[in-house]
């Protein structure tokens, strides 16, 4: 398994990195939300709360506009 990771990673550095940036940036925003809904509703100024957000529509925004521009312009190798 790792070794076909490796030769994954040789292969298409740049789709291999985005791919593992993906999920552990999915699993920082998973394991965020279930911290944050043990605290209960925000309060006050909900600054954590804001932050996921933030992180979330960044992810989304890269996925869904950089990603596509990236694949129109340069294409993946």
């Amino acid at each position: 398994m790792i070794a076909a990771l490796r030769a994954q990673f040789r292969d298409h550095p740049v789709a291999t990195t985005l791919e593992f940036g993906s999920v552990f940036t999915c699993f920082v925003l998973f394991v965020g939300t279930l911290a944050l809904l043990t605290t209960g509703p925000p309060t006050g100024t909900g600054t954590p709360w804001l932050a996921l957000v933030v992180v979330g529509a960044s992810f989304v925004l890269f996925w869904t506009v950089l990603v596509a521009l990236y694949e129109r312009t340069i294409g993946w190798s």
